[in-house]
């Protein structure tokens, strides 16, 4: 499933043809994707002016000058092309990612620019919305979110409390959404690693000072990944020309059998199936 890098990149490839521009036509090709589409979805949106394109977690949010915001979940394989003169532009082609196949092209919206964004889902497990603006934080998608992780409120105090007395390992807690937004399974395993942090270790037992690391870290390889332009397996442009391929820049995630890139550290990365999900890390130095 994109993470909030490859979210954050799907945003800024697709705010400067948004941003501003008045929906002139929208197509809904099926009434669903994971969840019905709203009533009058089409009606409620062709007309409208989108004023700005944000991101919450791993949410794209196009807030109207009406009273709503169209909310908009990528799901496991959803994608956005943006139709130009010079060739179709992918914001975001991420780790795993497929060839948009027209048949798979559910919903399109055409602005008065001229500009034509298509959404392409093939297993629809994505899904839109329109929720009142005024009431975005009671919404049930985001009443629950954590902090999210680039921002002043996830630090070093909120994890001590949301990890004390805890037996689950950090990587689960940080995989909760209640505890930190945006968080998935690839920085994860990147940032514990960075951190030198056991994504096993009951999380009750992380010292405040490993904390901090921890809180860096994920910082960091978030920036760095939003830099790159998300963990795309193929390379691609956005739309200012930016290649992004942060897989290149993996330091265990996907790297089962290599050695630890951390300095002064003769482990090999393993992997383990943890409440579902691989985890990449090295037993050496991560304790």
């Amino acid at each position: 499933m994109p993470e909030l890098p490859e979210v954050e990149t799907v945003r800024g490839g697709l705010a400067p043809v948004l941003e501003g521009q008045r929906l002139a036509r929208v197509e809904a090709r099926r009434p669903d994707l994971r969840f019905p589409l709203p009533e009058n979805f089409v009606q409620q949106l062709t007309g409208a002016t989108i004023v700005s394109l944000r991101r919450r977690a791993k949410y794209l949010m196009a807030t109207l000058d009406r009273e709503d915001t169209l909310v908009m979940h990528l799901g496991m394989s959803g994608r956005f092309e943006i139709a130009r003169p010079e060739g179709a532009v992918r914001p975001g082609e991420f780790h795993y990612a497929v060839d948009p196949d027209p048949k798979h092209a559910h919903i399109v919206f055409e602005t008065e620019g001229g500009d034509r964004v298509t959404y392409y889902d093939p297993r629809r497990f994505g899904y839109m919305g329109l929720v009142n603006t005024a009431l975005l934080d009671v919404h049930p998608w985001f009443a629950g979110l954590g902090p999210e992780p680039l921002s002043d409120a996830f630090d070093a105090a909120h994890l001590k409390a949301a990890f004390a007395g805890r037996k689950q390992g950090p990587k689960t807690l940080l995989l909760d959404q209640r505890i930190v937004a945006g968080l998935g399974n690839i920085y994860v395993c990147e940032a514990l690693h960075r951190s030198r942090i056991s994504p096993f270790k009951p999380a009750g037992r992380v010292s405040r000072p490993r904390l901090e690391t921890l809180v860096a870290a994920v910082k960091a390889v978030l920036a760095e990944a939003i830099e790159a332009g998300g963990s795309s397996l193929k390379d691609f442009a956005s739309t200012d020309g930016a290649l992004g391929y942060f897989q290149h820049r993996f330091r265990v995630y996907d790297r089962e059998g290599r050695p630890c890139p951390n300095e002064g550290c003769a482990g090999v990365v393993q992997r383990q199936v943890q409440a579902g999900r691989s985890t990449f890390y090295c037993p050496v130095c991560q304790r």
